[in-house]
């Protein structure tokens, strides 16, 4: 059983794929405590309100939700978690992470949690993931402690620059993070109408 801080961003077009992919890892066994971003806290959209995505990752986690900068910094200082998984980590998140910006919960969390040299797990979700986002992938692909779910175009046609991550690999990527790898291949093949 690990203790997972699980935390989310402002894609919200894959917030049920998180919310089944945090599902499974509490079926697992693990114990998870939901961290949001200001924009994931606060934003409805056409894929749920605010409120109802707040209600759903703490029914999901049985934790109530770390929601500011002054809740998320006692992480590293209490060793709170064996591993922080950011699920879903938009570009904006990529590029605060990759600078070393801490403006956000998120941001915070994942700072004070890598102050122990614990494995932080990022799930990509940027229509700019080939362009402009890119470097900031690469960069964090490159530094210690920071693992990556297995990512692919989800629409190559209308959406040639966007990498979402395989929500469904989850499980397996959280267990080789722990472990100290990545997960690989790491890349894999655009989605299909078949999945």
């Amino acid at each position: 059983m690990l203790r997972i801080g699980y935390a989310m961003t402002g894609s919200f077009c894959t917030f049920s794929e998180s919310f089944e992919a945090a599902k499974k890892l509490v079926s697992a066994g693990h114990a998870l405590t939901p961290i949001m971003s200001f924009n994931a806290y606060n934003f409805s959209t056409r894929f749920g309100t605010a409120e109802e995505n707040r209600r759903k990752i703490e029914e999901i986690c049985g934790n109530k939700i770390i929601s500011t900068i002054e809740e998320a910094e006692p992480i590293g200082p209490k060793k709170m978690f064996d591993l922080l998984v950011v699920a879903p980590c938009t570009s904006n998140t990529l590029a605060k992470l990759a600078l070393g910006v801490n403006d956000t919960p998120v941001t915070m969390a994942v700072k004070s949690h890598l102050r122990n040299s614990r494995p932080v797990l990022i799930a990509v979700s940027t229509n700019d993931a080939l362009t402009a986002a890119a470097k900031n992938i690469g960069m964090l692909e490159n530094c210690k402690n920071y693992y990556f779910l297995p990512y692919r175009q989800d629409d190559p046609v209308k959406k040639p620059a966007s990498m979402v991550a395989v929500f469904g690999m989850m499980e397996e990527a959280v267990e080789a993070a722990f472990q100290g790898r990545q997960l690989s291949p790491l890349v894999l093949g655009a989605k299909t109408k078949e999945g």
